[in-house]
């Protein structure tokens, strides 16, 4: 028997494409009311409007740029427009970026995309979450955090050296050590924080670095990846699947829990992280963070 989202509210972001797309509409199908977000709007209505037509479920959207404080404190203040709970969060928007580029807010975009995203966006609707039915943030994260053996706060985000492949791995070690800092942080409430890695996945991923890596990109996914509808299978596990009720603190692989990597353990380098990322945020952060 298919599990049933019946009444859960659900929000996935960076849900235009990829296992972002793939995610959200099978959240659809399962009966969720589920709402999108992502950066274009004209591309977030069409998608939305797809997933209706394929579900028969009416989907909502909502357009906004989750690389800037900005464009998530929006994100969050359009949802809590939309809805007074938050049943399942799934984190999925993130970049690769080859080269060092800032962001509005005077931040490398590969730690404000891929980490501060994921950290603002959750904390914003932490209170919806609360009022949630046993609520489930996901956090889509990478195997690539492997590459390190620890956060280098000293080049956080890439001040000293920025090399594409190290941010990328670094920001996707920080998407654990928020995952298991927030359980900590949540103990006690009903709701759950777990992550994962989708996978190599054949999405439009790390396509937006000029021609000659676009092509190499595509070749090696074509390749070598797996589908997004394959990607996308743990996302959407953790998101509905009745065995992992109560799991928290969780790093999954193609559906089954595994060990991250011993650095991602670190309770001070997380405790340090929130911090940084507390006083970084605090512009648009709700005023009471423990």
């Amino acid at each position: 028997m298919e599990t049933s989202l019946k009444d859960r509210t659900v929000l996935v972001t960076g849900a235009t494409n990829g296992i972002g797309l793939v995610t959200a509409r099978e959240l659809s199908r399962m009966g969720g009311q589920v709402t999108i977000l992502s950066r274009n709007t004209e591309k977030c209505a069409a998608i939305a409007a797809s997933i209706t037509t394929a579900t028969g479920n009416p989907v909502e959207y909502i357009s906004s740029d989750l690389s800037t404080f900005d464009g998530i404190a929006h994100a969050a203040a359009e949802f809590k427009k939309l809805h007074t709970h938050l049943d399942i969060l799934v984190n999925n928007a993130g970049g690769f970026f080859i080269k060092r580029i800032i962001t509005p807010d005077g931040l490398e975009m590969t730690f404000a995309l891929n980490h501060l995203n994921y950290f603002l966006l959750t904390n914003l609707l932490l209170d919806l979450l609360k009022s949630g039915k046993q609520s489930r943030v996901v956090n889509v994260s990478s195997g690539a955090h492997v590459r390190l053996n620890a956060m280098d706060f000293e080049n956080l985000q890439g001040e000293r050296k920025y090399t594409a492949w190290t941010a990328y791995a670094q920001s996707k070690l920080a998407n654990l050590l928020f995952t298991y800092e927030l359980a900590r942080r949540l103990e006690g409430t009903a709701v759950t924080v777990n992550a994962l890695h989708p996978g190599y996945v054949d999405t439009g991923f790390a396509r937006n670095n000029g021609l000659i890596y676009n092509i190499g990109a595509k070749l090696s996914a074509r390749i070598f990846g797996r589908s997004p509808a394959l990607g996308a299978q743990t996302s959407i596990y953790l998101a509905s699947s009745p065995e992992v009720t109560g799991v928290t603190s969780a790093y999954f692989h193609d559906c089954k829990q595994m060990q991250s990597s011993p650095a991602s353990y670190n309770k001070e380098d997380a405790l340090r992280l929130w911090n940084i990322s507390l006083e970084l945020t605090s512009r648009v952060m709700v005023p009471a963070q423990d």
